[in-house]
Parts: structure tokens; C-alpha cells; sequence
């Protein structure tokens, strides 16, 4: 597993006078910045943020070539680029501990950032953001885990009561902007540090630093090869399924980056012990609530990656997907209804639903949602689901088709069916 290289990172080499000309503009805005703590707040953000700013020192206090005034100006660095990122993750977050944060800070933390890779010689943003990772990331980790559960205590308490979970928000979002500024294959050459950091921020109590977690995985996920997320993926695997039973406000999250990850790492072994798992557990979830549109809408949405990699594998989880599809073929909304229908399509694709005793079900509930589309405004994309979902049937399972199929041929209330039934199978038969 590559680890990040033991060299000095270029950024140290900034001069005491570069770092304060280059935060001011950053103390300036802050300052004059209005700043209202969310209610219930027990710190100011604000004055966390202007504490991460360094310091003018008069030249007479500076004791040049001193180590401890060496790590002390390191620091200075570090905490002045956290500063920066956690000003530059504000951008389009609604998190009530950011969103003071205006476009000004926003735009002076990125150039910052710009001004500080070119005063050290770097040849592009990425470059520092490359090598500040390693140097930021554990002081980040440190203060998301201060804040978590230590669960080998008896009774769940917050690790440290004297660390506000605002501050672990605020890591949070540091982290998961400072990833995002790594893309492939620079990120690999960090899983061991990005990797573990996200895991703390995806098992963390708070819906707030779960989510950035979530993020972070998502562009982890995306950023990095099979091989170097195989270092962690039974952890990762396994945070997500524990995950699974989220809040509703994540749910969307939860499956984006579990469908991500779960592909990812197991598309090449559809046998895998986690498709079985983390299918369960959504399944499960859903069925808790099958009513809920928002969730299933998300599911629905998502989940196609994970059927196309488990193929056939599908077969053992068809009770409890067919039990609410047969349900949400008749939702109210159309969305839910036209998502079920791709999703069907390509479960039969994928399947073609041999020895199953769905089919005849398949086909009464079809026809019955062509009956009800009649008054539902997605009427014309509804039946073109329809019929290519009973053309599909019809060309896998032929015998079973048309006896499920028989009972409705001649209903004269489905006569516009059949009859393109009727046209398109005698073009499909001659072609």
C-alpha cells in the first residue's frame, strides 16, 4: 500500500512575512464579517477560524533556527491552511456552523491557497494539496474522533465532553474539501491517511459529520482503483451497512456511497458476501417503510450498478423485490412508477426470471397499471414500459407468457396494448 513520502513538504519553506501577507485579506473579511452562533451553540466558529490565523511577531521575538520556533511556525502553517479549507467548504453547504461564511471568505481562501503554491514554488494547487494532507489530516482525524462515541465505555458517551461536536463538523468539512482536491491517481498515493479518516467521519454519531464522511467516500470511491480501496474494503463495507438504517435526511447519501463503494470493490465477484448483505439490509430498511417515497425514490434511483454486477445472483432476493415493486408499481407518484419499470427491465434482462413464479403476477399487475395510467400524466411513458416490459417477458419466457397473457388479450379496456403487442412481436418475429 503506498504511504505518503517522507520528504519535507515546500509549503514550510514560506517566510514568516509571506504567511501573514497572505492570510490579511483573510483576517480583514473575517473580521468584518457578521457572525450569529446557530442557537443552542456553545462555541463561536468565527472565533475558532480567527484563532487558526497566525500571529505577527516582531522580528527582535523571532529566535531564528530554534526547532520548538520551527514546529511552532509549522504549526502556524497547518493551522493557517485548515483555516483556508474550512473557509473554501462552506461553498454551497447549508450547515447552520457555515453558512455565515460569504462569497468574499470563500473566494479569499481559494486564493489563498493559489498565492501560497506559487510563493513556494509548486506547480499547481494540486501539488500542495498533495503534500499538505499528510501533514493536516491526523491534527483533523484527532479532533472528528475526539468528539465520537468511545464505545469501549459501558455507557455511550461523546469521547471527550469537552470537545463541542461543532468543532468535529467543522474537521468534517475540512476533510472532505481538502479530498476533494485530490483527484486520480494522486489520491491512491493517500489512501492510508484519507481512508481511515473517513471512516472515523462516516462512524460518527452526528448526521452532520456523517454526511461529509459520505462525501469524502463518494469522491474516494471515484478517485481511486479496486486495488488500493481493497487495502480497507471489508471496513468500508461494513461502515456502510451499519449505516444503512440512517436517517431519512441521509438516506439518499447512504445509498449513493454504499452502491459506489459496494461496486467498486466487488464488481469483479458477484458471489461476494457483501452484495448479499448490503442488499439485505436496504431491502429491509425499505420494507420498514415502503410507503416512504422520498426513500424509495432514492433507491430506485441508485441501485441500478449494484443488479448489473450481481447478474444473475438477483434470483435470491426476487421475493422481496417483486413484493414492493408489485407495491410501488401503483404509487401515486410517476416517478416511483417509471423508476420500478427501468428497474424491472433490467432485472429481466439481466435474469430473465427463469423459474420464477412471478411472471404470471408480473403480467396481471402490468396490465393493471396500463388500465390505471389512463389518468396519470406520464400516461405515454408509462405504456411504452409496459409494452417493452411484456415484449421482454414474452422473449424470455415464451410458454409462461402466454398463459399469463391469455386472461388479458381480449380485454377490450387494454385493446390499444395488444394491439401493439400484437405489431411489434410479428416485427420482432420477422426481423
Amino acid at each position: 500500500m503506498a504511504g505518503p513520502r517522507n520528504v519535507e513538504p515546500k509549503c514550510y519553506s514560506l517566510s514568516h512575512d509571506q504567511l501573514i501577507r497572505l492570510s490579511q485579506p483573510i483576517r480583514e473579511t473575517l473580521s468584518r464579517t457578521p457572525y450569529t452562533p446557530p442557537e443552542g451553540a456553545t462555541v463561536s466558529i468565527k472565533s475558532l477560524l480567527e484563532s487558526l490565523l497566525p500571529q505577527e511577531i516582531p522580528p527582535s521575538d523571532r529566535i531564528a533556527g530554534d526547532e520548538d520556533s520551527k514546529e511552532r511556525f509549522r504549526k502556524e502553517i497547518r493551522d493557517f491552511c485548515l483555516c483556508c479549507a474550512a473557509l473554501a467548504s462552506a461553498e454551497g453547504e447549508d450547515s447552520p456552523n457555515v453558512y455565515w461564511i460569504t462569497k468574499d471568505l470563500i473566494l479569499a481562501a481559494k486564493s489563498a491557497f493559489h498565492e501560497l503554491s506559487k510563493a513556494v514554488s509548486l506547480g499547481s494547487e494540486r501539488e500542495l494539496f498533495v503534500e499538505l494532507m499528510p501533514e493536516v489530516l491526523p491534527e483533523v482525524k484527532g479532533v472528528i474522533r475526539e468528539s465520537s462515541i468511545d464505545t469501549e465505555e459501558e455507557e455511550i458517551v461523546p469521547a471527550s465532553a469537552q470537545v463541542p461536536v461543532a468543532h468535529a463538523i467543522v474537521a468534517a468539512l475540512q476533510f472532505r474539501w481538502l479530498v476533494s482536491q485530490v483527484s486520480y491517481p494522486n489520491l491512491g498515493k493517500l489512501c492510508s491517511l484519507v481512508i481511515p479518516c473517513a471512516l472515523t467521519a462516516l462512524d460518527h454519531w452526528s448526521p452532520e459529520v456523517k454526511e461529509q464522511g459520505m462525501l469524502s467516500f463518494i469522491h474516494i470511491g471515484n478517485n481511486m482503483n479496486a486495488a488500493e480501496l481493497s487495502w480497507y474494503e471489508e471496513a468500508i463495507l461494513d461502515a456502510c451497512c451499519r449505516n444503512i438504517p440512517a436517517s431519512d435526511e441521509l438516506w439518499h447519501r447512504v445509498v449513493e456511497v454504499s452502491v459506489l463503494l459496494l461496486t467498486c470493490t466487488q464488481r469483479m465477484n458477484p458471489r461476494s458476501f457483501w452484495f448479499e448483505r448490503m442488499l439485505s439490509e436496504m431491502l429491509a430498511h425499505l420494507e420498514r417503510q415502503p410507503f416512504n417515497k422520498e426513500r424509495r425514490i432514492a433507491w430506485l434511483t441508485l441501485i441500478e450498478p449494484v443488479f448489473d454486477a450481481m447478474g444473475l445472483f438477483i434470483l435470491a432476493h426476487f421475493r422481496r423485490i417483486f413484493a414492493l415493486f408489485f407495491q410501488w408499481m401503483h404509487a401515486d407518484d410517476d416517478k416511483t412508477v417509471i423508476l420500478v419499470l427501468e428497474r424491472l427491465h433490467t432485472i429481466i434482462k439481466l435474469t430473465w426470471i427463469r423459474k420464477s413464479p412471478y411472471i404470471e403476477r408480473l403480467v396481471d399487475e402490468l396490465v393493471l397499471l396500463y388500465k390505471e395510467s389512463a389518468v396519470r400524466k406520464s400516461r405515454e411513458v408509462i405504456r411504452n414500459h409496459i409494452l417493452q416490459l411484456l415484449l421482454l417477458i414474452q422473449k424470455c419466457q415464451e410458454l409462461q407468457f402466454e398463459r399469463a397473457w391469455s386472461k388479458h388479450k381480449n380485454d377490450p379496456d387494454i385493446e390499444a396494448l395488444t394491439s401493439s403487442f400484437i405489431n411489434q412481436s410479428s416485427e420482432i418475429v420477422q426481423s
